[in-house]
């Protein structure tokens, strides 16, 4: 509607062309109403104009992403992108005057505008364009539904692809030893399956309110990533897991995604072997092969200086002494696993365990009852393979002190006690306590992982084909 341009001042209305005005007013208001819409069963606002019904863009936020390039809206979501030219006349834009894009299809159809500033969408175009269905003061998608489970192993990467009915909203993120993906929305059956993979060996489907959860065991050697395909009947999630994706995630969350496991074997001359060093080595070579990151201090020939030692104690998740009891006459023997008492060094270790809240804190500094459940797990392996170990406490070893996480110190023995000396020379005793060793630590870190999770391991008893 034209506005009547007249000089100032001849702007003199008189009582009956006054309220002319009025009337004329309140027709042009009365061509937008405002009201309610069922958008895939939430109540948003929306309004009338002209006879047909719109929807702003924060409304529609939850449902697809609506971005502005200029005088066009690109809508995108439920697998679809859809383009609506904005038309800035509110009548015109609600006929056939403009073209619309539905994905590869372009036809007349009502455009966008703007009311008051704000941007509103057709409904009726929208729910065309994403395939569902409208009537007045209601759209309604079609329901979600996990339609089946398929699985492919590769060589340096397993495939986990999960067929659904339409697209959906997604979210994924490593916790711990575990891929978690969160299908919102979506019907389907908790379930859990195993496959054929080596990188993926099983995967669990949980029921979580109205949302599917996926996870999937991953190991600190593997990459992930998730990725969707849309197929005209519907849209594929999937999942590459394997050494052979790279690996991203925030730097904070490698303390639990990746942890740092340091061995420190001391080194003890007058022996005929070096047993802390060779306990340290095939330990680490179990958990190396395992997937875990390991750091040993020392070698044959070269070992880190105290500063290198106690920079890599300060970074550990796990840190592990080894080393032999010497005290000239001394008629102790046997083994013995260590842990540390009294104030730690590191201040920072100390201020949160007092009850500092800093940001990450658990994440970066463990509570003494981490080092607590390594040492009873370390000492049930060994007694499993034979060998009884004592519990004691120290708190004369500066790296223990130092480590922000689980520390102990494993005594093998004593060099003034013929039977320890006797024992350490056998191959076999020092494969029982590597053994030992390495699956304490494996089986503490899984745990910790697992419960920062929250999210129960996979045992596997359906099949993804």
């Amino acid at each position: 509607m034209r506005r009547l341009q007249l000089p100032r001042p001849a702007l003199r209305l008189t009582w009956p062309l006054l309220a002319g005005a009025l009337v004329i007013a309140g027709i042009a208001g009365a061509q937008i109403t405002y009201g309610k819409l069922n958008l895939a069963g939430r109540q948003v606002d929306s309004i009338g104009l002209y006879g047909a019904e719109y929807a702003s863009e924060s409304a529609l936020g939850e449902l697809v992403t609506v971005t502005r390039d200029g005088e066009v809206v690109r809508v995108t979501g439920l697998g679809h992108t859809l383009l609506l030219p904005i038309d800035e006349d509110q009548q015109r834009a609600t006929t056939t005057f403009n073209t619309v894009q539905l994905d590869t299809q372009r036809l007349p159809g009502r455009a966008a505008t703007l009311v008051n500033g704000k941007l509103f969408l057709p409904v009726d175009i929208l729910a065309r364009g994403l395939g569902a269905e409208y009537q007045a003061g209601k759209l309604t998608l079609k329901p979600a539904e996990l339609l089946g489970v398929s699985s492919r192993a590769g060589q340096s990467s397993d495939r986990l692809v999960l067929d659904l009915s339409r697209d959906v909203r997604i979210s994924d993120e490593a916790r711990g030893s575990r891929v978690i993906i969160s299908l919102r929305g979506v019907k389907g059956e908790a379930r859990k399956y195993t496959t054929r993979g080596a990188f993926v060996p099983g995967a669990e489907i949980i029921r979580d309110g109205e949302n599917l959860i996926l996870s999937v065991p991953i190991t600190a050697a593997s990459g992930y990533r998730v990725y969707k395909v849309v197929r005209g009947s519907g849209v594929r999630v999937v999942l590459d897991l394997g050494p052979g994706i790279p690996r991203s995630s925030p730097a904070v969350l490698e303390r639990v995604t990746r942890p740092l496991i340091v061995l420190d074997p001391a080194q003890v001359p007058g022996l005929g072997r070096d047993p802390t060093l060779e306990v340290a080595r095939r330990a680490a070579e179990l958990l190396t092969g395992a997937g875990w990151q390991v750091q040993v201090t020392r070698g044959t020939a070269q070992s880190l200086s105290q500063n290198e030692t106690l920079r890599l104690a300060r970074q550990s998740d796990v840190y592990l002494a080894l080393d032999l009891g010497r005290f000239p006459g001394s008629p102790r023997g046997g083994v013995t696993v260590y842990e540390q008492t009294g104030r730690a060094a590191s201040q920072l270790v100390n201020a949160v365990r007092t009850g500092n809240k800093l940001p990450y804190g658990p994440l970066v500094v463990g509570d003494t009852g981490g080092t607590r459940r390594l040492s009873e797990l370390l000492r049930g392996e060994l007694k499993g393979g034979g060998v009884t170990a004592k519990q004691e406490s120290t708190s004369r070893v500066l790296t223990l002190g130092e480590a922000p996480q689980a520390a102990l110190l494993l005594e093998l023995g004593w060099t003034s006690n013929s039977s320890d000396l006797a024992n350490l020379a056998v191959d076999r005793r020092l494969q029982t306590m590597a053994v030992a060793v390495a699956r304490s630590v494996a089986t503490y870190l899984t745990a910790r992982a697992n419960n920062n999770a929250n999210i129960s391991a996979v045992t596997g008893n359906g099949a993804a084909q």
